[in-house]
């Protein structure tokens, strides 16, 4: 839960330490790719172990409206593996937050997810795997430090209750 808070720490320090530079421009055909690792408890429940890998590419359909996909994955050592993949949409807050830094995008939305869970016991000799489909949903911000790479952090549901890495603008 801290890291949570911490999220969103950091995401309410950024729109509050904003300059006055143009606005990130998000619209048709802006793309954005995230790669990054998962912070804090499996899938929001609290298990712990294995490092969280995740990623999402969005392209933009409409001003401050991206759609795109998501996949993450979660292994535990002897035990089994945790996935995701889906769809997703995210809408951009910048100008309806007045956000004026061009170098930052800060973003919400829903997506639909099939997420499973995969495990081996080796000690007792259980297997088997459980999977199904989802309504998710993510905060987030990035943060351009060049023009086209940033930092991002996100907190939603996945493999991790938070996400941070790199953002990518095309």
């Amino acid at each position: 839960m801290k890291k949570i808070s911490l999220a969103f720490f950091f995401v309410a320090a950024l729109l509050l330490g904003n300059t006055a530079f143009a606005q990130l421009e998000v619209g048709k055909g802006s793309k954005f790719l995230n790669a990054g690792i998962g912070l804090g408890g499996w899938g929001g429940i609290g298990y712990a172990g294995g490092i969280g890998l995740g990623a999402s590419f969005e392209v933009g359909v409409a001003d401050n409206i991206t759609v795109g996909a998501i996949g993450a994955y979660r292994g535990y050592s002897g035990y089994g593996a945790y996935y995701s993949i889906g769809g997703r949409g995210s809408y951009h807050f910048n100008e309806i937050l007045k956000i004026s830094e061009d170098k930052l995008d800060v973003y919400a939305g829903l997506g639909l997810i099939y997420s499973g869970w995969s495990w081996n016991e080796s000690f007792v000799g259980l297997r088997g795997s459980y999977g199904g489909v989802d309504l998710g949903g993510h905060v987030g911000a990035r943060y351009f430090f060049k023009p086209n790479l940033g930092g991002f952090a996100e907190a939603g549901f996945g493999v991790a209750p938070l996400q941070v890495g790199l953002s990518l603008k095309f």
